[in-house]
């Protein structure tokens, strides 16, 4: 059972894979689009649209293809890379989704609705300071009068956000390449293809992409929702009678064909918007004997008595595994 958001989504980016009827049709909305990108980047090359340089070094982690391609799991791979060298690394995001108007500093208890699903998980994952803001340059800002011994920043998301000033571009895709290769709303694409940047890093399941590094994500054992100190090896669920995975993720199919590789036996799967607010309750009516979800979904239900006392309900976070060759050019280029 999908939702009608999710499954409108799922039309578009299945129409975005090809050069299609629909992508022919919104072709003429996607030349107005590039002409306001190439009119926006001119603006800020003339010196028109102001960008802030802050003065510490700023590393940007995005994407060009709309949606979720594992930005998150990549930023706290970095935030671990610059600790593990001495560095003392904070990050700052949009905060997608989130209702706050200003910056904000995000809280170990902050609620997901306020400041968003995935600042909320970095914070939690990582315990590195986190603010969020449209503005991510007052952002920036804000944090680092906050915390002045921070000596680099880490943009989630933010390759469009030009008013922010950066030392390095990290740009991340996923198995679907770039679709049609046409810009929104005729393909999945925020900038063109030729869009370029420092680092280029692939979500990938194969062992090698080209000139990009390779980026896999893979899953550790699952705790349950309720209690997470209780710990289950995935491959205990191919055991498991009845099991059902619900994410509210940018790609809910990878998700699912990742839990697939541990033999588990998929009885149900809900693919929910991305983002996702649990306001209502999407596990009630699922009978099964376990439900698989994201860590990025867990950060959210826990808020919600109703499910976080759902026994049935495990997360299944995921760790980065990277190119090590990425981490030691990443390095050079900051010493650089």
């Amino acid at each position: 059972m999908s939702s009608p958001r999710s499954v409108i989504e799922s039309v578009l980016l299945t129409a975005w894979q090809r050069r299609g009827v629909i992508a022919c049709l919104l072709w003429p909305l996607s030349f107005i689009f590039n002409l306001l990108i190439v009119t926006r980047l001119a603006l800020y090359a003339l010196g028109i649209f102001r960008i802030t340089i802050l003065p510490v070094p700023v590393i940007v982690v995005g994407n060009i293809f709309v949606g979720g391609t594992g930005k998150t799991p990549l930023v706290i791979w970095i935030i671990q890379l610059l600790q593990e060298q001495g560095w003392k690394p904070a990050v700052i995001s949009r905060g997608y989704g989130s209702s706050a108007q200003q910056v904000r500093a995000v809280e170990n208890n902050s609620h997901a609705n306020e400041v968003g699903d995935e600042p909320l998980l970095i914070a939690k994952r990582t315990g590195v300071p986190v603010f969020i803001g449209r503005d991510r340059a007052a952002a920036g800002l804000a944090l680092l009068q906050a915390h002045p011994n921070v000596n680099i920043i880490i943009s989630d998301d933010g390759l469009q956000h030009y008013a922010l000033g950066r030392n390095i571009e990290i740009q991340l895709s996923d198995s679907r390449g770039n679709g049609n290769g046409w810009l929104l709303p005729a393909g999945p694409l925020r900038e063109p293809a030729t869009r370029q940047s420092d680092f280029y890093v692939v979500n990938t399941t194969e062992e090698s992409a080209g000139d990009a590094y390779v980026m896999q994500l893979v899953p550790v054992d699952a705790e349950r929702l309720s209690d997470r100190t209780q710990r289950q090896s995935l491959r205990d669920f191919s055991f498991v009678q009845s099991v059902a995975a619900v994410a509210g993720i940018g790609h809910p199919e990878r998700f699912f064909t990742s839990l697939r590789s541990h033999g588990i036996n998929l009885t149900t799967t809900q693919a929910l918007p991305d983002h996702f607010d649990y306001a209502t309750n999407p596990f009630a009516d699922i009978e099964a004997s376990a439900i698989l979800i994201t860590e990025k979904d867990a950060v959210k239900c826990m808020q919600h008595n109703a499910i976080a006392n759902d026994v049935r309900i495990w997360v299944v976070p995921v760790q980065a595994h990277v190119d090590a060759s990425l981490a030691k050019h990443l390095l050079e280029k900051l010493h650089g």
